[in-house]
């Protein structure tokens, strides 16, 4: 296990030397997606996650965090969610089931250090986990497949609650709010943070180029289009995990509420002093954004990131996804997801054979230049013009 030794002034900490494991900077929070938004590479990572998914996972490995230690369970055994072995095979150390009191012990910017499993701040113990490995994850792995058919069992039971309570909405369209943006007949893109969004949202630069679709970012999806270089037109969701920078671009907003109209991310909107819709629905926010597209007329809904598989639904923790699958089916054909087209086809043709293929055609449109008269006639206006640009560059200094 490696060990980072820090000189960071004005923080609490003595002198480190060569103590083992693994000591740096502490970034602590609870939510891990807040987290990643401010973690540098180097630092440790205290989060409190259950089920720590594959977006999470890939999100603190790129990062760059030193060490993630977790006060929850990382892998629960209710999925084989996937983020606890992404960072094992980055090489980062994995704490779980770490003392809570943590939160309380650390401040945000403490150098502390761990080391199997015991977490130290100025030479003293303030807490204590469970130091994965790949043999203790991989059992875990297998103890939690062997559990998938309750969960299962528990989404045959949510499609039949979820249909009781919003079967206005996914048959009549009732509860969808007005919105000012134009969709009618035009293309929509709806933008999830999901897998491979940026990749995806690159290979349809040609695609948006062209049909000019309306671009709709889900949350954090909205500065996935950001920093792709769009603006979206319309930003929807419970706004816990987009920027402000989002939030201010000048997108319509549409607030993602509960049923009984409780909108906790209305209060943010309002911070900031802009205006927004509330659009109360049980479903996830990436399914009000597809219905509120197809019931503002769309003619074709695109969507990038979106979760479909009972995996993906597992790894971001939902209990079901009832919600996506009859939304799917409400829409029908109007539907296109385009999640993973960057994956579908990729050119096999090198950059060294393009480089080659041009170097060969120069040279071949030389030869022909050099051996037919017209040729001859274009290399001696070629001459020609060459020695008067030397003449002439001569001259200025003479």
């Amino acid at each position: 296990m490696k060990v980072l030794s820090l000189n960071v002034p004005g923080l609490r900490r003595r002198k480190v030397g060569d103590l083992p494991g693994v000591t740096a900077v502490a970034r602590i929070d609870r939510r891990t997606k807040r987290l990643t938004k401010r973690l540098n590479a180097g630092e440790i990572a205290i989060i409190d996650h259950v089920d720590v998914d594959r977006v999470s996972g890939e999100a603190l490995v790129a990062c760059g965090a030193a060490a993630v230690v977790n006060v929850a369970t990382g892998i629960s055994g209710r999925y084989p969610n996937l983020g606890p072995q992404i960072l094992l095979d980055a090489g980062i150390p994995v704490v779980d089931n770490a003392s809570p009191e943590l939160f309380e012990r650390i401040s945000d910017g403490d150098v502390v250090r761990v080391h199997e499993g015991m977490i130290y701040l100025d030479d003293e113990v303030v807490g204590k986990g469970e130091a994965q490995t790949q043999e203790t994850v991989a059992a875990a792995m297998a103890e939690a497949r062997a559990g998938l058919a309750v969960q299962i069992e528990a989404f045959a039971a949510n499609t039949m609650e979820y249909v009781k309570r919003e079967r206005d909405l996914l048959i009549d369209g009732v509860g969808v709010p007005d919105i000012r943006t134009s969709v009618e007949g035009r293309h929509v893109l709806i933008v999830v943070r999901g897998y491979h969004y940026k990749e995806d949202i690159a290979t349809l630069r040609p695609y948006i180029r062209e049909y000019r679709p309306v671009l709709i970012g889900v949350d954090g999806g909205a500065d996935a289009l950001v920093e792709a270089g769009y603006t979206p037109h319309i930003i929807i969701g419970d706004f816990d995990s987009v920027s402000e920078k989002a939030l201010s671009c000048g997108a319509e907003l549409v607030v993602h509420a509960y049923r009984d109209g409780r909108a906790p991310g209305l209060e943010r909107v309002e911070q900031l002093g802009k205006q927004a819709v509330v659009f109360p629905a049980t479903g996830t926010s990436e399914d009000i954004a597809m219905l509120l597209a197809d019931d503002k007329g769309a003619s074709l809904i695109v969507a990038v990131g979106t979760h479909w598989t009972l995996d993906e639904f597992l790894d971001k923790g939902r209990s079901g996804m009832a919600s996506t699958f009859l939304t799917r089916l409400r829409i029908g054909s109007k539907l296109v997801d385009a999640k993973g087209v960057s994956r579908l086809y990729r050119s096999r043709i090198s950059t060294s054979s393009l480089l080659l293929l041009v170097a060969t055609t120069l040279i071949t449109i030389g030869v022909v230049l050099s051996v037919s008269p017209i040729g001859q006639v274009w290399l001696n206006g070629l001459r020609v013009a060459w020695n008067g640009f030397i003449f002439w560059l001569v001259g200025l200094f003479s």
